[in-house]
C-alpha cells in the first residue's frame, strides 16, 4: 500500500471516513470536502483496490483520496470503497500520513447500529485525548463504554495510542447509505471545529450523495470480479 502526497500541510487535523454501517462516515466527509472546498492533494494506492474510475463534472476522482481545507487547515481522507483484508494497512498508511504531516488529531468517523426504531440518532465518542472527549461530551455526545469494534476504526484504536485520536460514532439502523447520522455528526464537527456550516442544505446535500453512492457501488459490484465483492459490501 502506497502514500502518495502531492502536497503537506504541516500540523493538520486529519478527518477520515471509511465506508462502514450507514456509509455515515464517507457521506460526512463528502459534505464537508464540497462545503470547503477542499483540494485533492493525494492519494492511497493499493492494487487491491477496484480500478474505478469516478467522473463528477470536470473531475476525476479515485475511490481512495486525500483532500485538504486550506483555510481550516484540515486533511480529509476520503474512501468510496470497502477495504476488507487490508484493515491493518490501511490503519498504517493513516498513522504515516498523521506522521508525516505531524498531524494534531485524527478524528475517525464511524456508523454504529442503533437498537431503536425512532429515526433519531445519538453519536458516541471514545478518545485517547481527555481535552477533545470532554469538549465532545459538553455538546451532548455520549461515552462509549462498551462493544466491539471493527474494521478500519477497530485497527485504527488499537494501533493510534501515539497520536491524538477520536472516534465518533452515529447511530444508524440503515443498511444503505443514511444522510440522516451523517447529518449529526457534522453538526458535531461544525461546533468542535468551528467551521461555521450552515445547517440547513446539509440533508439535502447528503441526500443527493446517497443516490451518487448508491450508483457507485451498483457499478463497483458489477464492474468487479467475484472475489471482490465482499470488499465493496464491507461494513463496520
Amino acid at each position: 500500500m502506497e502514500l502518495i502526497l502531492h502536497e503537506k500541510p504541516k500540523r493538520p487535523i486529519i478527518v477520515e471516513g471509511f465506508p462502514g454501517i450507514g456509509y455515515v462516515g464517507t457521506i460526512t466527509v463528502e459534505y464537508m470536502i464540497n462545503h470547503l472546498d477542499a483540494k485533492p492533494i493525494g492519494l492511497i494506492f493499493d492494487e487491491k483496490i477496484p480500478p474505478v474510475a469516478m467522473l463528477y463534472k470536470n473531475q476525476t476522482r479515485r475511490l481512495m483520496e486525500i483532500y485538504y481545507a486550506k483555510k481550516e487547515n484540515i486533511v480529509f481522507i476520503h474512501a468510496i470503497t470497502g477495504i476488507r483484508g487490508m484493515e491493518w494497512d490501511i490503519a498504517d498508511t493513516i498513522l504515516e500520513l498523521a506522521k508525516t504531516l505531524n498531524a494534531k488529531e485524527i478524528i475517525s468517523l464511524e456508523g454504529v447500529v442503533s437498537p431503536l426504531d425512532d429515526q433519531l440518532s445519538r453519536v458516541f465518542i471514545r478518545s485517547n485525548d481527555s481535552s477533545s472527549e470532554k469538549e465532545f461530551l459538553k455538546m451532548g455526545v455520549e461515552k462509549l463504554e462498551n462493544g466491539a469494534v471493527t474494521g478500519v476504526t477497530g485497527a485504527l484504536m488499537l494501533k493510534s495510542e501515539h497520536v491524538n485520536s477520536t472516534f465518533l460514532f452515529a447511530e444508524t439502523s440503515a443498511g444503505m447509505p443514511d444522510s440522516r447520522s451523517s447529518a449529526e455528526l457534522i453538526k458535531y464537527l461544525d461546533a468542535y471545529l468551528g467551521l461555521k456550516i450552515d445547517p440547513t442544505p446539509l440533508i439535502k446535500q447528503a441526500e443527493e450523495f446517497e443516490n451518487k453512492l448508491k450508483d457507485l457501488v451498483k457499478l463497483s459490484l458489477n464492474g468487479s470480479e467475484e472475489k471482490n465483492k465482499d470488499n465493496l459490501s464491507y461494513l463496520g
